[in-house]
């Protein structure tokens, strides 16, 4: 499934081409957005990826982060969905593909209220799992800070590649290393010992947010074998999705996380 510009292309634009084959892609949207409409397994979904535009409107947009035109974009690719199946018994699935580096930092993004469009993305997101969408996050390159809380942290179930090349953290390690005025050096070697703070994808499983890690041999250069595989995790998720529902409990069952167990029972207990 290998195509001739697979180590070009983002991680992100790559892996929305292989699962959007055949797909109905959406026009008039920034190029920074993509969008299709198609199947897994003879279910309709939306998949949605954000991807590198090097001519984007704001210059710190460029590489595949989330900005104001792609906080409202994703807003709006969501909320259509929503809106288009209100009255259907069964929503169709989004598939948020991810691949993000980070929320756009400049300042005119800050000026013109980058925090209400990526505040707009999440809240579309969360509004269409509410309704009763399955919302799926395929994570196969980085996710990043804002970005991810924009684009996929949302879903009811999130997917990564067990892959080097996978990063899921609040922050860069150059960006946390000054900020807890630390070497980046020593800050890997506390990583090692608090999950947290880790930087590879298995000790952010410990975490329990995943609902499963990925093998492909390599994220760039999917074989036929690999796009089924992936496209049959997605299906399951689909399914496990509508089957528990809207809430998030599924997050809260790994051993990482039994201190917010404990924390949401007693809470309960008191209101």
């Amino acid at each position: 499934m290998s195509t001739s510009t697979a180590h070009t292309a983002s991680r992100g634009r790559y892996w929305f081409s292989l699962l959007t084959q055949g797909a109905t892609q959406r026009q008039g949207q920034c190029e920074s957005v993509k969008a299709a409409d198609g199947e897994i397994d003879g279910q309709a979904a939306r998949f949605i990826a954000v991807v590198p535009d090097a001519n984007n409107h704001y210059p710190r947009a460029v590489n595949g982060e989330v900005g104001l035109l792609e906080g409202w974009t994703l807003a709006q690719l969501v909320s259509e969905v929503v809106e288009a199946d209100q009255d259907k018994p069964q929503k169709r699935a989004i598939v948020a593909v991810i691949d993000v580096p980070s929320q756009a930092y400049g300042r005119r993004e800050e000026a013109f209220g980058i925090h209400q469009a990526l505040a707009g993305a999440a809240g579309a997101y969360a509004k269409a799992r509410l309704a009763g969408h399955p919302v799926i996050g395929l994570i196969v390159g980085k996710a990043m800070s804002g970005a991810f809380l924009a684009h996929g942290y949302q879903a009811n179930r999130l997917i990564a590649f067990n892959d080097a090349g996978v990063m899921i953290h609040a922050m860069g390690k150059e960006s946390a290393a000054r900020i807890t005025l630390r070497s980046v050096e020593s800050l890997e070697k506390l990583a090692a010992t608090i999950p947290p703070m880790a930087y590879d994808i298995k000790n952010y499983s410990t975490l329990g947010l995943l609902d499963q890690l990925l093998d492909i041999n390599d994220p760039l250069n999917a074989s036929a074998d690999d796009l089924a595989r992936v496209n049959s995790v997605l299906s399951e998720a689909i399914a496990d999705a509508r089957q528990q529902g809207v809430d998030l409990s599924n997050r809260l069952g790994a051993h990482n996380r039994q201190s917010s167990s404990l924390v949401r029972s007693r809470m309960r207990a008191e209101w």
